[in-house]
């Protein structure tokens, strides 16, 4: 059994929760608390306000356990706010938080709630079919350090990356039917504990 952990402070939590309960001998945790970080083998960052989660993190002291555990391998998948948290710098705001991933975002880079869109596309790391793209007053990443994979441009723009165990996209795979990122991050977890 793989136990995916999801913070569970704020944001697309059972969205997340029912992606993973989809996929065959996987097991949704929430996190909210340290020993719940004990129990999962990889750690998905959800979608919502990343200042809020941040806060909270800190409120709750899990942010340097988190950090700690990325840095030794745990695998982490940030979905748009969620990336914000990952980015070691953020073009357009001055609070780092997880700053883990060696990427620059720009935050809200497609503009405010009215700007959120849908559209389908190829990820080939991902899927052999076009799969839907949710954006929602996304993020996108400006610039990527090395060591980074971009996976994803949408209109010349990263919307999705991969650094070692740090899997990070603009978007809410998490809001669509299409489990293939979730199996993808899945997969990433399994190939962790190999």
């Amino acid at each position: 059994m793989t136990n995916v952990g999801i913070l569970g402070f704020q944001g697309s939590v059972v969205e997340h929760k029912d992606m993973l309960e989809k996929i065959k001998e996987v097991k949704p945790i929430i996190v909210k608390y340290k020993e719940d970080i004990e129990k999962i083998d990889g750690l998905i960052l959800p979608g919502g306000e990343s200042t809020t989660i941040g806060k909270l993190l800190m409120e709750f002291n899990l942010k340097d356990i988190i950090i700690d555990k990325i840095k030794r391998g745990m695998p982490v998948w940030g979905t748009c706010a969620g990336m914000i948290l990952l980015a070691k710098d953020i073009v357009n705001d001055n609070i780092i938080h997880l700053g883990v991933m060696n990427i620059t975002i720009r935050r809200n880079g497609y503009g405010s709630q009215l700007n959120s869109f849908i559209t389908e596309s190829s990820v080939k790391e991902v899927s052999p079919k076009d799969i839907p793209l949710v954006f929602i007053r996304a993020p996108y990443i400006e610039r990527v350090g090395r060591n980074v994979k971009i996976i994803k441009k949408y209109k010349d723009k990263i919307v999705a990356a991969k650094e070692n165990n740090m899997l990070a996209t603009s978007f809410h795979p998490e809001l669509t039917e299409d489990i293939s990122f979730h199996r993808y991050f899945v997969d990433m977890i399994k190939d962790s504990k190999r």
